[in-house]
């Protein structure tokens, strides 16, 4: 008589569950691909208005000015322009604090809506995401 023996069972992962996670990371390497240039060009704008604001502006006009021409030099700037930051007094200086909201398509009809907004006032102190 032949020993029997315990059928083993198979270990590592099936085609069908590598498929699944191939999917996956495209979808998420999709969404990296597509949100990076609007999250670039956050951090420029957040970057631009903190320098501005570093300098002790003399008043709206300046910080104004100093932005236009950033937008000038930073090719990546293109959402927002001088006349979208909100400049108010803040003390001895001034705070600028600007919002805006960026449309990213994923696939027709889906959108992706990212909110961003941010502060600076006079000394270069951040606020925000």
């Amino acid at each position: 008589m032949i020993p029997s023996r315990r059928p083993s069972r198979q270990r590592g992962a099936s085609l069908f569950s590598m498929l699944i996670l191939a999917i996956l990371v495209a979808f998420v390497m999709l969404m990296g691909a597509r949100i990076f240039p609007s999250v670039n060009e956050y951090l420029t704008i957040r970057k631009a208005v903190s320098q501005i604001m570093r300098g002790n502006p003399a008043g709206p006009g300046d910080i104004r000015n100093a932005f236009e021409k950033t937008t000038e030099v930073e090719y990546s700037i293109h959402t927002i322009s001088a006349k979208d930051l909100d400049i108010k007094p803040d003390g001895d200086g001034f705070k600028t604090t600007y919002a805006y909201n960026v449309e990213i398509p994923i696939f027709e009809p889906v959108f992706l809506l990212v909110k961003y907004s941010g502060s600076a006032s006079s000394g270069g102190a951040v606020k925000g995401p």
